[in-house]
């Protein structure tokens, strides 16, 4: 099929044929008409499967016509809203407007907390037809009178799991008080849980129903492996992946800012170019290290789950979890940012003893075992640990922070020898241990 025939306009095929687009992904296939009918849409899908496309497309050709039939055109109002968790996928929506939209006579702002809102302002006033937007910002720039979205005909809710993740939700409501009834609603969300399928049946009416694939699958281009390692190890096990220089860049995860701002020290140190990504990050700061890492300036990006939703990186080959995330569906989102489009991905998880549960809730999510790599310099034999290090699996997934259990490990060799020279060296073992646990 090609994006002809799915009717679009000549300004939007010559756009397309200028960003060198031939044809259209499955959710655009399914969505673009069924927008174009001027329906709600409910659309589960991944990241990179070219959802921002699929909604920007159609909604620029309804702005447009609008536009045409209006004789006399006044003050510009805002008449379709994007609402985005972040920063950076407000950004590249952003941008995805102002390559789709060229040929058109319609103009676009993106708004996000974070900076100064004067030019945001400034813009607003000058007037605008498609606003992106973080909720924050929006609800405080409506709270100031600079917004109104009395004009509004389309409304876009983006990555609605993600807003759940990171409590936005109240926002959410609080915006949605603010539209128009009558509208044009579009909801996209990579899963739905219960919470998220209650937050559509309030937005929507009568909606459509596109899902591509199935919910939190794994994109099959995506090869993926896990390394089973100790906490400690995990710093020498990255350096000895990145000794491949086939790995040109690579995307590393965290679960913390803290963890992520070490993982960048630890790399630097021994002359690996890296940069860190997250919300302590200033905008500035976040967009010169992405920028960086594009253009292979830098070779490691290492960033948090927020900070990492609406990277979107052409020919991203690698994405290392150096700590799993304790929801499965993050694992998801993460190696999402590989394998985009299509294209060939390679997917690497270590994962430490206490990390064992958040495995298990992977592989029962995604219907699959990740197969283990054992030939390593750090291999970790689960089947030596000790019971309570075992046990220490157990805990559950929601819980983010661990203590290691103290007692011996595969390294402690005094375990069955006596003296007080032996009980001096576990003294100093455990302090080792304590001082590691507060780094």
């Amino acid at each position: 099929m090609s994006f002809e025939q799915l009717g679009l306009i000549a300004p939007l095929l010559k756009a397309l044929n200028n960003e060198g687009y031939t044809s259209p992904t499955p959710i655009q296939q399914q969505a673009i008409p069924i927008v174009l009918q001027k329906r709600d849409l409910l659309g589960c899908a991944q990241t990179g499967t070219g959802k921002t496309a699929a909604f920007a497309l159609p909604l620029l050709q309804l702005l447009h016509q609008q536009s045409r039939e209006t004789a006399a055109r006044g003050p510009r109002n805002i008449r379709a809203l994007i609402l985005t968790p972040t920063r950076e996928l407000a950004i590249q929506i952003g941008d995805s407007f102002a390559a789709y939209g060229k040929f058109m006579d319609l103009k676009h702002l993106v708004i996000f907390g974070g900076v100064s809102q004067g030019p945001q302002t400034e813009a607003l006033k000058r007037g605008v037809d498609i606003l992106v937007a973080t909720p924050g910002r929006l609800l405080d720039l409506i709270s100031q009178g600079f917004i109104s979205l009395l004009h509004l005909k389309f409304f876009v809710l983006d990555e609605a799991d993600r807003m759940l993740d990171m409590g936005f939700v109240h926002d959410v409501k609080r915006v949605i008080t603010k539209l128009p009834a009558n509208r044009q609603s579009l909801f996209f969300s990579a899963t739905m849980p219960p919470e998220i399928q209650k937050l559509a049946s309030v937005i929507l009416n009568d909606p459509a129903k596109v899902e591509v694939t199935p919910v939190s699958s794994t994109a099959e281009t995506i090869t993926q492996s896990v390394y089973f390692v100790s906490k400690q190890d995990k710093r020498g096990l990255l350096q000895h992946l990145l000794q491949d220089q086939d790995i040109k860049t690579v995307l590393v995860f965290t679960r913390t800012k803290h963890g992520a701002d070490k993982v960048v020290k630890d790399l630097n140190k021994v002359g690996i170019t890296a940069e860190a990504i997250h919300g302590n990050k200033s905008q500035n700061a976040r967009q010169r290290a992405l920028n960086n890492f594009k253009t292979r300036q830098t070779r490691v990006l290492v960033a948090t789950d927020i900070a990492a939703r609406g990277i979107d990186i052409d020919e991203l080959t690698h994405v290392i979890n150096y700590e799993l995330p304790n929801v499965p569906e993050t694992y998801v989102h993460r190696i999402g940012r590989t394998g985009r489009a299509g294209a060939n991905g390679i997917a690497f998880s270590f994962c430490d003893m206490e990390e064992r549960a958040y495995l298990r809730d992977i592989h029962k999510l995604i219907a699959r075992n990740i197969p283990v790599v054992e030939a390593h310099p750090y291999h970790h034999n689960s089947t030596a640990a000790p019971v309570k290090q075992q046990q220490a699996t157990r805990q559950p997934a929601g819980n983010r922070e661990h203590r290691p259990q103290r007692g011996p490990g595969n390294n402690n060799r005094a375990g069955n020898h006596q003296g007080n020279n032996n009980n001096n060296r576990n003294r100093q073992r455990n302090r080792q241990s304590a001082s590691e646990r507060q780094r």
